[in-house]
């Protein structure tokens, strides 16, 4: 189980679930949020995974009706078909009451076929995206947006790329991998806070480059003060695939690192996607707040982009179908 998983379940935790059950004889069903009325402190697409003897991974509040979920789940196994279930407002379950007042439509999906939730689970792990249709008859992969059924998407974890040197960059590297991101990160050899933490690779000279590598749901943060070594490691990143690129410095430092990359070559539409003063916190002045800045700007983004359950924002395109389907704003 990743770390992430210890803070959270996660989309690979909660499939991983049924797959384990699946291993050992046990059947599972998969719950779906797929409708919402008022409010929720879930989005669309948010799921759990209920296994026969009563495991769960995943939630849909803060605990006032999974044991219901559970407990439902349960029965759909004993009688052998799915449903949708309404809890809170409008609810045939008078007892069960959400909190923030709304209703919540739960599709339950029993027996999802071990052999789609595998490839899902497999293309997540081969940094691809997947979608799966929803219903209460099954579960099958979808390449089609708008296909019968609820479509839910899957994307793979947020990967940072982070290279720079002290405490900014070991406190982001700490902080990002307990939250449970890909990380790789990059030091120069010299660097003794980096020297310390493992798992960040030295930097031997700065024309020595790292072989990067992005994709659509990778992000790269510069961490340097002696921007030196900026001037071959940037235009790299800005030539890589990636949904955020950003390097930390004041305003000024800023509008002189584009210039310096104009100088040697590095076009315009990469320096607009070249990020300064980064994070959601103005002006930090501590390596910890730094980090926790940049992190929330980076999961922010990637949920965005990613189409994540509660999150309206999307990058058209880069999951290979509408990756905002069914995903409202939060409420």
């Amino acid at each position: 189980m990743s770390v992430q998983s210890w803070i959270a379940h996660d989309d690979r935790s909660i499939l991983g679930l049924l797959i384990e059950g699946a291993l050992a004889g046990v059947e599972g069903v998969l719950v779906t949020l797929v409708g919402i009325e008022g409010g929720s402190s879930r989005g669309i697409g948010a799921q759990m995974a209920v296994l026969a003897d009563g495991r769960s991974a995943g939630s849909f509040s803060g605990g006032c009706v999974e044991a219901a979920v559970i407990a439902e789940a349960q029965d759909v196994l004993a009688r052998g078909y799915g449903r949708t279930v309404r809890y809170g407002t409008g609810s045939p379950y008078l007892d069960i009451r959400l909190p923030c007042g709304g209703g919540i439509d739960l599709l339950f999906t029993p027996r999802p076929d071990p052999a789609v939730i595998a490839q899902v689970l497999a293309r997540l792990e081969g940094r691809r995206a997947a979608a799966l249709r929803l219903g209460e008859g099954g579960a099958a992969l979808s390449d089609t947006p708008g296909a019968h059924g609820f479509q839910r998407v899957y994307a793979p974890q947020l990967r940072l790329v982070a290279l720079g040197h002290g405490e900014d960059l070991t406190a982001l590297v700490r902080l990002s991998r307990t939250f449970g991101l890909v990380v790789e990160a990059y030091a120069p050899a010299t660097d003794r806070h980096a020297a310390d933490e493992p798992g960040i690779t030295p930097l031997t000279s700065r024309t020595a480059l790292p072989h990067l590598l992005g994709d659509p749901w990778t992000a790269f943060v510069f961490l340097f003060h002696d921007h030196d070594w900026e001037e071959h490691l940037l235009p790299l990143a800005l030539a890589q695939d990636g949904f955020y690129h950003g390097a930390v410095g004041s305003a000024r430092t800023h509008r002189a690192r584009l210039a310096g990359l104009r100088t040697v070559g590095v076009p315009q539409t990469s320096l607009d996607m070249l990020r300064g003063g980064i994070g959601l916190i103005p002006a930090t002045r501590d390596p910890a707040t730094l980090a926790l800045s940049i992190l929330g700007e980076l999961v922010q983004d990637y949920q965005a982009c990613a189409g994540m359950p509660g999150w309206s924002g999307r990058a058209p395109g880069r999951l290979g179908h509408d990756p905002a389907a069914h995903v409202p704003t939060r409420s």
